[in-house]
């Protein structure tokens, strides 16, 4: 399938890409990692050494802990029994794992009996003893827990230099764009490229697809979240987190004049020890030249990664620039793959039932496709016939997710930026 008459694109897209994309040339290596982590530093149930062990030994390349509304700075205690009845298992005390890991010199305890207290180590202790040039990083986030009239709103800013304290707006989309702002001002300030990308829109019931639309300062939101209370299937009355990334992509695209959104796989992971809000459900994979947190942000503003909760991919050729994409993915076993394109026709994009339909199907696991002249976007959805190993919904399959592709030019935003009305 080809596009016999490829979009143009303007100035201002490829100045975009000359920002924030991989320069032409480099040679570039994909990289795994998790954006949405917590420990005991917020509710959390393990310490955060614990849990970068694990996702180390997993081949995990990346690890950004977000804690709510703090960073792993300063110094923290906490009392040795409220540790461990956070956890969720029995006879696998926490204390003893930690101690048979890192052992005794490691293991900083003050007090006894009912008293006693462990210190939990900062970043910059932990960083030493797990970073390794090219194979494992550490970046240092936050999730800037905030929320409006009830409803949670809830940002993860990776590659922090400062803590970001949530600000209430006087709407639900000023609310949502006070965080995009103050990770905005402090990547200028610092000189530190920043990530913002919204998390799980359906906690609480608190975003919608509109609102996602319309806050066009987002650029990342989550996708896939592997805690299994975010609704991710959305319900009678509310559409799945995918319906709602067809629908913002829509709005924005037809009406907006703004770029889509890029879609995020996450774990948000709490609890190490038992429970059901495990680690090593959803993650992203990035290509970049080298693995630094400036680079991991610049490919990922730039589109160069894709999601996923179980499938991986051999190849990715995805070119905005002539609308396609190509893909090679990676067979395991006997498993079986369908690709679907899911996309909104310029024609149908008042309908419905048009907007994030079903394009294409592919089965296999080579797949092509290019922009066609009547298509606003289109994405790519992988799936895998195996069920996941870790599922956070009934039901669930490996899956990736592919970012969008769109036609440009584009105009300008007719929607109020940040200080302005919504």
């Amino acid at each position: 399938m080809t596009n016999t008459s490829p979009p143009r694109f303007t100035a201002l897209f490829l100045a975009i890409t000359c920002a924030t994309g991989i320069a032409a040339g480099e040679e570039s290596r994909w990289y795994k990692g998790n954006t949405h982590t917590h420990s005991l530093w917020s509710d959390g149930n393990d310490f955060p050494e614990m849990i970068a062990d694990f996702y180390k030994r997993e081949g995990y390349h990346f690890l950004v802990l977000s804690d709510h509304n703090i960073l792993s700075r300063g110094e923290k205690w906490m009392a040795v029994g409220s540790v461990e009845k956070r956890r969720r298992t029995l006879g696998h005390p926490t204390m003893k794992k930690y101690l048979a890991t890192f052992g005794a010199k490691w293991v900083e305890l003050r007090g006894k009996g009912d008293a006693q207290q462990v210190r939990l180590k900062t970043l910059g202790e932990i960083r030493p003893r797990f970073e390794q040039a090219g194979k494992f990083l550490f970046i240092e986030g936050e999730e800037i827990t905030n929320s409006f009239r009830g409803l949670p709103v809830h940002t993860n800013a990776m590659n922090l230099g400062e803590l970001i304290k949530p600000e209430k707006g006087a709407s639900l989309r000023a609310t949502m764009r006070s965080c995009l702002v103050a990770a905005k001002e402090q990547e200028k300030r610092l000189g530190q490229l920043i990530l913002a990308h919204l998390n799980h829109p359906n906690f609480g019931w608190g975003i919608t697809a509109e609102d996602l639309a319309h806050v066009i300062e987002e650029q990342f939101f989550e996708v896939y979240n592997g805690h299994p209370s975010v609704r991710q299937l959305g319900d009678a009355k509310h559409p799945g987190i995918e319906k709602m990334w067809d629908l913002a992509n829509t709005i924005r695209l037809a009406e907006l004049g703004a770029e889509p959104l890029f879609g995020i796989a996450s774990d948000d992971s709490h609890q190490y020890h038992g429970g059901d809000v495990k680690p090593g459900r959803g993650w992203v994979m990035v290509r970049a030249p080298s693995l630094s947190a400036n680079n991991i942000v610049k490919a990922m503003r730039s589109g160069d990664f894709y999601c996923s909760s179980g499938v991986t991919l051999e190849g990715l050729e995805r070119n905005q620039e002539k609308g396609t994409l190509s893909f090679k993915i990676r067979a395991v076993g006997k498993e079986k793959y369908t690709t679907r394109i899911i996309g909104t026709r310029r024609s149908r994009q008042s309908d419905p039932a048009g907007i994030g339909e079903v394009l294409a199907t592919f089965t296999g696991t080579s797949v092509s496709y290019s922009l066609k002249d009547n298509e606003l976007y289109f994405r790519a959805i992988i799936t895998s016939d195996k069920a996941h190993p870790l599922p956070s919904f009934a039901k669930q399959q490996k899956q990736a997710w592919i970012q969008p592709l769109w036609a440009l030019p584009i105009s300008k935003p007719k929607t109020p930026r940040a200080g302005q009305t919504p």
